[in-house]
């Protein structure tokens, strides 16, 4: 995916450790993992205020996804400028941001339409007509701040930081329980699609930024996945309860673990299944460019 495949180490990757050179107090990766990752939380809350106002009309609610996603990016920046001394974060690379959201969204689009061909393949989802263009763009306009957010949080705070102190596999276990956990909140949230969405949604985009180190990729996939469900195919997300439409009026019906009932195909054992396949694809590339960093070495790489 457009990354070179010389190996890095905890020393040489820029997306990794600190440089030293921001606030003395946030030098421990203990103080800059609650700080970084609770104010992106807080941007997130924000942002979907806002554009839970702005979804009245297509236009407002593309504009305002718009805006509020480059805010958020603005947001993580300064942050992490503050925080890390880093003027430039490699995980935001600005020449990698338009090839890789295009990849990540394409790969997105398609996963989640396998997905959706596997539940209507056992009869749960039917088709009713033509939904809206009207509301694939409210859709599209949410989604895209939504896809920026919870990555940036997820991702770059909590993954990238926390790996400084527990080691790739930890930080990836931990990120994903947390982004399942999240979904938790939602109208129609079940334990079962928490769980589903932490290992085909929290597992694969952690293994994505393991295996690029870049967050222009699991943003690009974020979109594009929740942009089919809900965008394309009509379909709840995460449980969530937003109606903003699709391009097709589509309902799923039947057994919760083959169609995700009111949760929405994220919770059905088909996602999971599809998505397993990428997640080791990128954990395997990761490995290959020496992208998995154990605790021991993040430990002797702060020592030296």
């Amino acid at each position: 995916m457009s990354m070179s495949s010389t190996p890095d180490s905890p020393l040489t990757d820029p997306t990794v450790t600190n440089t030293g050179r921001g606030a003395r107090w946030a030098a421990s990766a203990w103080v800059r993992l609650p700080v970084l990752f609770v104010l992106m939380l807080v941007v997130n809350g924000i942002t979907s205020a806002i554009n839970g106002v702005a979804d009245a009309t297509p236009l407002t609610a593309l504009i305002a996804g718009v805006v509020t996603a480059g805010l958020a990016l603005l947001a993580y920046v300064r942050l992490v400028r503050y925080l890390e001394g880093r003027t430039r974060p490699q995980e935001l690379a600005p020449e990698r941001a338009r090839p890789e959201l295009r990849r990540g969204s394409l790969l997105g689009v398609g996963l989640f339409t396998a997905t959706i061909a596997l539940v209507a393949m056992t009869g749960g989802y039917d088709i009713h007509g033509w939904g809206s263009i009207g509301g694939a763009l409210t859709t599209l306009g949410v989604m895209s701040c939504v896809a920026v957010t919870e990555e940036l949080a997820f991702r770059g705070g909590l993954f990238r930081v926390l790996e400084e102190k527990t080691g790739t596999w930890g930080a990836l276990a931990v990120s994903a329980l947390a982004f399942g956990g999240l979904h938790l909140i939602n109208p129609d949230a079940t334990i079962w699609g928490a769980l589903a969405i932490a290992v085909e949604a929290g597992l694969m985009f952690g293994a994505l930024y393991a295996a690029t180190r870049s967050l222009w990729l699991p943003i690009g996939l974020h979109l594009g996945w929740n942009m089919a469900e809900q965008g394309i195919y009509g379909t709840a997300v995460s449980g969530s309860g937003t109606g903003t439409g699709g391009l097709l009026d589509a309902s799923v019906s039947g057994p919760q673990a083959l169609t995700g009932g009111d949760f929405g195909p994220e919770a059905s054992v088909f996602a999971v299944l599809v998505c397993v396949v990428p997640t080791m694809l990128f954990l395997r590339a990761a490995r290959r460019r020496g992208r998995i960093h154990s605790r021991a070495a993040m430990a002797q790489a702060r020592q030296d």
